[in-house]
């Protein structure tokens, strides 16, 4: 979230040279994506949503997917009203967005009622990510996890090498290709790329949280180069 998102933004530049965006980080700790690890991640949301709110931001995104995802269906409209209530606690009026639910949105968006997904969890955690997506409406025709437990290995994964991973999965009934249902699995060098050779819309967990602060912000949701959900041509659904 602290690479891909800044870069773009940054890439919005050659779109609309006026703009301008800094950002600001506060850490929920973690060092193996592993479900206690997770919950306990989760239980830092309020100091890290304070810490936050100092540099009065226009916008806020959670960026877990799976630490919200592993807690049940529906968890990341939880974590989302959490955040709200210490940022207005604190005088701030910032939107909140998060990674998990702006999967969702992005889905929807696009139209898609099928995917397939890659991540690179282990494949417990894989199967309650499937399961939240389906619980919101979009069926899941085929996973494929990498099952890279150490957070900062995943960080570290090539993405070029997405593109042989993509060989792996059975695409023949999905509308759209999940290629990194995690914020911290980079993706961002080769969307266009997998999506052009797959011949269907392509996004990832970052690509549609980018997505969710620029229609929370009032601004067209396009960044080149970052799949088709950011081409600008996809309003954001009624109700997300």
């Amino acid at each position: 979230m602290e690479t891909e998102l800044p870069r773009m933004m940054r890439a919005r530049e050659a779109l609309f040279p006026d703009e301008r965006f800094v950002f600001h980080s506060s850490r929920m700790r973690m060092k193996h994506v592993t479900p206690e690890e997770l919950r306990g991640m989760n239980a830092q949301t309020r100091r890290a949503a304070a810490e936050l709110a100092d540099a009065r931001p226009d916008a806020v995104a959670t960026a877990c997917l799976v630490a919200i995802m592993a807690q049940g269906p529906g968890y990341h409209c939880t974590a989302e009203d959490e955040i709200t209530g210490v940022l207005r606690e604190e005088g701030v009026a910032a939107p909140v967005v998060s990674s998990a639910g702006a999967l969702i949105t992005g889905i929807k968006a696009l139209g898609a009622r099928r995917v397939a997904i890659v991540t690179p969890y282990m494949k417990p955690l894989t199967a309650l990510v499937a399961e939240y997506l389906e619980d919101a409406g979009t069926e899941v025709v085929d996973t494929l996890s990498l099952e890279v437990p150490d957070n900062i290995a995943v960080a570290r994964l090539d993405p070029r090498d997405l593109l042989g991973h993509v060989g792996k999965l059975d695409l023949s009934r999905a509308d759209a290709l999940v290629l990194s249902a995690c914020v911290q699995m980079p993706s961002l060098p080769v969307l266009p790329e997998v999506q052009e050779a797959v011949g269907m819309p392509v996004l990832s967990a970052a690509a549609a949280t980018a997505y969710c602060l620029l229609a929370e912000l009032g601004l067209e949701t396009a960044v080149p180069g970052a799949g088709e959900l950011l081409t600008g041509r996809y309003p954001v659904p009624a109700g997300a």
